[in-house]
């Protein structure tokens, strides 16, 4: 096991109470089976039962084929979907609430490392299990039947591992993506690796180079989202870095400077790491991306002085044009994307504890993330102090004290806005029409022009944000 994985044993169920079953998923069980089929419920469901813990959707495992599923479903007056008939997989749809339902498979070769070539169906759930990726999802459950676990996944719960079932490699070549699942379902769960089954996720992180971006982009999220993701990137770096290759060039790379203590790596994961403190445990998904690419641009920016001393000038620009291009590979939604990127791009704008200079921050924020209202812009502002504080955090010991410092800026901002301080163009007490009638401009861009520059006035507190003192300021501008 790496430093910081080793396992805790955890009290998990040694059998799971049937009325904790969905009704749902029952139902599909109880069609299948009243047409003379083998089903069991398998996957998530009967992991996150067996630690207590709310399930996720239900999908049940059968020796019908798809073609039975079908009909027995319909006998049963529930609503059947061929979602994947070519796999065997049919969604069942009660009451709203859909439930995968697979005939029993063993599968052929990956050729293309993600769908098998081929797939035969069989009538052992056993051998249907041999084929899945990890113990903890390799599982049965029945509500007569009980717990069907014969590659020891009750267990690996207990020890906190994830293990592969079978043959490490052999489950990793036949599907890359699952390298990154294996550092998925650590995050989530809090388990460690087992030792084999990490040997061979590093030997095939590589193989993330031929895998869809966009499903790369999925597991990252998951990783991401799990709040966990310093831990990911400490030590799953070869994962990490396979998926997002602009940090395989963090690790190590001494940053020569007064204001760090720590290498571009260790510096990022303790921002990533910091952040779940200062939002209290409760983190939007853009913090925690802007965290975790705050400094991406540091690397292609880096510059030495005649003494030796390490620079970065430029490295927020370039992180956000970096992010963009990140973001945008890995399909991460272009309007979490734009909020990501404005995060990064201003982590680092010199910001006085005035008025003013918090004004125009907030401004150029909100222009860059798209936000369209005062709440929404308000909220990310906030998120840019946590994102602020973890960063001075993990900076060297002198520069610590700037987290406590951004408290008073908070201070100042939450009092901004609760006197109704002004930072974009809505805010403003006059309109374009105003503008218009009283500087007589037709309309066009200049009506533009000169809002922007009674914004300008009013962030510089060179004029009061009311209606006459505005057009005041415009008649003489025009």
């Amino acid at each position: 096991m790496r430093e910081g994985t080793v396992p805790t044993h955890r009290q998990i169920a040694s059998h799971i109470d049937p009325t904790l079953a969905p009704a749902y998923g029952l139902a599909v069980l109880h069609a299948l089976e009243a047409a003379g089929h083998e089903a069991w419920f398998v996957g998530g469901w009967v992991r996150d039962a067996l630690r207590g813990e709310p399930a996720h959707d239900v999908d049940v495992c059968t020796s019908a084929t798809w073609q039975q599923t079908e009909r027995a479903l319909e006998a049963a007056g529930i609503e059947a979907h061929e979602t994947g008939i070519q796999h065997g997989t049919v969604t069942a749809v009660v009451g709203g609430r859909p439930v995968e339902t697979t005939t029993y498979r063993i599968d052929g070769a990956y050729t293309d490392q993600r769908h098998p070539d081929s797939v035969t169906f069989v009538t052992d759930v056993r051998e249907d299990l041999a084929r899945r990726d990890f113990t903890v999802n390799a599982m049965a459950w029945h509500p007569e039947r009980g717990l069907l676990d014969p590659f020891g996944g009750r267990e690996d719960l207990e020890l906190g591992v994830i293990r592969a079932v079978g043959e490490p490699a052999v489950r990793f070549g036949e599907d890359a993506l699952r390298v990154l699942r294996a550092v998925r379902f650590a995050c989530r769960l809090g388990f460690a690796i087992e030792p084999a089954t990490q040997r061979a996720l590093v030997d095939a992180a590589p193989e993330l180079a031929h895998v869809a971006r966009e499903r790369v982009g999925a597991e990252l999220r998951g990783i991401v989202n799990s709040g966990r993701c310093a831990w990911a990137l400490r030590n799953e770096f070869e994962v990490m870095a396979a998926a997002i290759p602009a940090i395989g060039r963090m690790r190590g790379f001494a940053q020569r400077s007064p204001y760090h203590s720590y290498d571009a790596l260790e510096h990022t994961a303790r921002v990533v790491a910091g952040i779940e403190c200062f939002a209290g445990g409760v983190v939007s998904e853009r913090l925690r991306w802007a965290a975790l690419l705050h400094d991406i641009g540091k690397p292609a920016c880096f510059t030495v002085d005649v003494n030796g001393q390490g620079h970065f000038y430029g490295h927020p620009h370039e992180g956000a044009v970096m992010s963009v291009h990140i973001l945008r590979e890995l399909a991460i939604p272009l309007e979490l994307s734009r909020q990501i990127v404005a995060l990064v791009r201003l982590h680092d704008r010199p910001m006085k504890a005035s008025a003013p200079s918090e004004l125009r921050l907030v401004a150029d924020l909100a222009r860059r993330s798209g936000l369209r209202t005062r709440a929404e812009v308000v909220e990310l502002m906030h998120e840019m102090f946590d994102l602020r504080r973890s960063d001075a955090i993990a900076k060297a010991p002198q520069c610590r004290a700037y987290a406590t410092e951004l408290n008073g800026h908070e201070r100042l901002f939450r009092r901004i806005v609760a006197e109704g301080g002004c930072w974009s163009m809505g805010d403003l007490a006059v309109s374009g029409g105003d503008v218009m009638s009283a500087c007589d401009i037709a309309p066009g861009p200049a009506v533009g022009d000169a809002l922007r520059a009674a914004l300008d006035a009013v962030i510089a507190g060179h004029v009061p944000n009311n209606r006459e003192a505005l057009l005041s300021f415009l008649r003489k501008l025009f």
